[in-house]
This record gives C-alpha cells, sequence and structure tokens, in this order.
C-alpha cells in the first residue's frame, strides 16, 4: 500500500477527518455551551451581551461541521452512508435543532415584544441543549456498535435503539463539558454583575461534568471492554488518559485564579485529547458493528481509491492553512469583551 511520510493514505485521511471534527467540537461546543446556560441569565441585557459574544462566530464555526462532513463524505464513502443512514433520525433531529437555533439567533432582536423574544430565547436554549446532547448519543452509538449486517445494511429497530442508557450518558457527558467550556468562552467576553453569575455558572457546570465524566468513564470501564483493548495490548497509549485527567484537572485551577484564557485553552485540549482516545479506541475501524465483528467498518475498506486521498490530501494541506487562518482573523477582530450598540443583536 502506498505511503507518505511512512503512514498510509487511509490512515493519513483518517487524521484529517478527525482533526476537522475536533476542530468543529472545539469550536461550536463552546456556542452550543454559553446557549445551554441562555435561560439562566435573567436580565435582557445579559441575554443580549451572551448572544452578542458568539454572534459574530457561531456560523463561522459550524463551516467546520460541512468541512468535516465533506472530509468524511470523500474519504470514506462506504463509512458516510452507512454512518447516515443508519443514524438517521439522530441526524434529522440534529439537523431540525441547527435550524432553529440560527434563526432563533436571528430572529430575537427582530421585535419589541416580550412573548417574542421569550419564544426565540426558549428556541435558542434548548437547541443548544438538544444539539450538544445528540453529538454525545451519537458518539456513544459508535462507541458501543450499531447494528450493521452484510453488505452493511443497518439492521436496527428505530428511534429508541439510539437512546440507550450508554449513548444517554455519553449525550449527557458531551452536553456539560460544552456548558463548562461555554461558561469559560462568556466570561472572556463579560465584565461587570454578568461576568459575576458566570462565575457561578462556571462552578455549577464543572461540578456537573465531572460527575457526568466519572459515571460514563466506569460504566465504559465496566461494561465496554472492547474499548480498552488497545490500551491493555500497548501500556504506552495509558499517557493520553493521564494526559486528560491532567487537563480537566488544570481547568478549575486556573478558573479559580480567574484565569479564564488558560482555563479556555486547557478546556480545548481536553475535548481534543477526549476525541483521541476514541481514534485509538476505534481505530483501524470507524465503525462498530454490534452484530458480528466480521462486519465492522475500517478505514481500509471504507476509503476512496489511493489516488483520490493523495489529491485530496494535496488540497487538505492547501485548504487547511487558508481555513485557520480566516478563523484566527475573525477571533482577533472580535477579541475583548462585548460592548452592545445599535448593530447588536
Amino acid at each position: 500500500m502506498d505511503t507518505f511520510l511512512g503512514i498510509d493514505y487511509p490512515t493519513w485521511w483518517f487524521l484529517v477527518v478527525g482533526g476537522l471534527f475536533s476542530g468543529y467540537a472545539i469550536l461550536d461546543g463552546f456556542d452550543f455551551g454559553a446557549g445551554a446556560w441562555h435561560l439562566f441569565l435573567k436580565k435582557e441585557t445579559s441575554r443580549r451581551i451572551a448572544l452578542n459574544a458568539v454572534g459574530p462566530v457561531w456560523d463561522g464555526n459550524e463551516v467546520w461541521l460541512v468541512i468535516g462532513g465533506g472530509a468524511l463524505f470523500a474519504g470514506f464513502p462506504v463509512m458516510y452512508a452507512t454512518f447516515f443512514s443508519s443514524l438517521y433520525i439522530p441526524f434529522m433531529l440534529f439537523l431540525m435543532f441547527i435550524i432553529f437555533r440560527a434563526i432563533a439567533i436571528e430572529f430575537r432582536g427582530k421585535e419589541e415584544m416580550v412573548w417574542w423574544k421569550k419564544t426565540w430565547d426558549i428556541s435558542y436554549a434548548v437547541s443548544s441543549i438538544m444539539l450538544a446532547f445528540l453529538l454525545g448519543v451519537v458518539l456513544g452509538n459508535v462507541l458501543q456498535g450499531i447494528a450493521i449486517g452484510e453488505n452493511y445494511d443497518y439492521l436496527g429497530g428505530g428511534f429508541f435503539e439510539f437512546l440507550n442508557p450508554y449513548a444517554i450518558m455519553t449525550g449527557l457527558t458531551t452536553l456539560s463539558l460544552f456548558m463548562m467550556h461555554g461558561a469559560i468562552y462568556l466570561l472572556l467576553k463579560t465584565e461587570g454583575r454578568l461576568y459575576a453569575k458566570l462565575t457561578i455558572l462556571l462552578k455549577n457546570g464543572m461540578r456537573f461534568f465531572f460527575v457526568c465524566y466519572a459515571i460514563t468513564t466506569l460504566y465504559t470501564l465496566l461494561f465496554m471492554p472492547h474499548l480498552s483493548d488497545k490500551f491493555q495490548q500497548n501500556p504506552v497509549l495509558f499517557g493520553v488518559p493521564i494526559l486528560v485527567f491532567l487537563s480537566i484537572a488544570n481547568v478549575p485551577r486556573l478558573a479559580s485564579k480567574r484565569k479564564y484564557l488558560q482555563a479556555f485553552l486547557f478546556s480545548s485540549i481536553t475535548i481534543s485529547l477526549l476525541l483521541v482516545l476514541v481514534a485509538i479506541e476505534l481505530y483501524p475501524n470507524m465503525l462498530l458493528s454490534s452484530v458480528d465483528p466480521q462486519h465492522h467498518i475500517d478505514i481500509y475498506h471504507a476509503a476512496s481509491s489511493t489516488k483520490a486521498l493523495r489529491i485530496m490530501l494535496i488540497i487538505t494541506a492547501i485548504g487547511t492553512p487558508l481555513v485557520l487562518g480566516y478563523t484566527i482573523f475573525v477571533y482577533k477582530t472580535f477579541r475583548g469583551k462585548v460592548k452592545l450598540d445599535e448593530m447588536s443583536y
């Protein structure tokens, strides 16, 4: 098999897709988390400030999802087809909530009636919560395994199959992680009484995450032994969970010192490292079959041709710095505390 720098092209593309979805989780994760706190902010001014904290960047963050989905389709069409057809209902719900969330952000400030703003506030908060939760539900099902049979056909029984205990725990853990991440981001963008309230919300968010993470980790170790096989076979990989623990521990330490920029950096690192854990647990597989291990979909059976992967890797090498440059430019342009004016949401 052809290689580049000693790594085969399907593995390179596995890393590319993983990197794109990591970027999406970090960027859209904090604005989902910020939205999840929205109804906890009682004052109109506080809600407007929180909306304007994510207002200039939320739609740009979602570009990473589009790019990641496109990369998945281009690099692993077999996996893409099975993945989206098997998890059709969760993804359709995700699409519905992402539409309602966007509408809520744009429509909220169009009228001054109290009922109008309240309606869109609820839509924004509920959509943000459900989007974070559904991402975790999908991830939980991928880790646990999906009912995939011969010819990669989905053999499952319907919607409630996806709301199994492990998927729900993973969904709550993802939601709690994003809420912690989002609270830290809002603290970077606010001041005064709202800033003081968010420090309390962050403490509650961290407690929520620590409890969810501990329960999900314990359940994984006890009832998902296939996810720890790689670590038992190669003890060096235990360094990654240790780094996850250290990264998580750094968030409350830095938050207690009000070093929120560093805390945000470590919450971002935590998200990345948790996805690295997922990649290690799955590789070289991309989708696990709960029916028969012979029906697992790995990167070699799911990948496009080597020539296609090589060409797309060149395009990625050119395009990635441009996307990163644009993202850095946007965040640098809108850095600092939020100030409301006539152009604000």
